[in-house]
């Protein structure tokens, strides 16, 4: 296959060279993460609501069983704990509270020109 031939891609034909180093710009682009957060490209994962979930039961099943056996070594887990629970469940709230950027709307494909005859 010859490396000139054309692919059309987003109404622009690039060469393979081209696609190649475009391929690469992305790449280096997605690595990122505050100009992703900045151009409002941010996938949020599940990984943080899960975190507060998990703390939370850890936080309240310490609490109980230390109330219930007066351990003071689970009242000490608990301590530790739980400031670290209302911390992700800050960062969580705030999260869901900050406004997401409104996406602009998607330009048409351009035309392809038309051949001259």
């Amino acid at each position: 296959m010859d490396e000139w031939k054309m692919w059309e891609h987003d109404g622009v034909r690039l060469s393979a060279r081209e696609r190649l180093a475009l391929a690469r710009i992305e790449a280096g682009l997605r690595q990122d993460r505050r100009f992703a957060r900045r151009m409002g490209d941010v996938r949020y994962g599940v990984w943080l609501p899960v975190a507060v979930l998990l703390l939370a039961v850890a936080s309240v099943f310490v609490a109980v069983m230390g109330i219930r056996t007066s351990d003071p070594a689970l009242l000490w887990c608990f301590a530790l704990l739980w400031p670290v629970t209302l911390l992700q469940a800050f960062r969580l709230l705030c999260r869901a509270t900050r406004p997401r950027p409104r996406r602009p709307h998607r330009r048409p494909k351009p035309t392809p020109p038309t051949p001259w005859v």
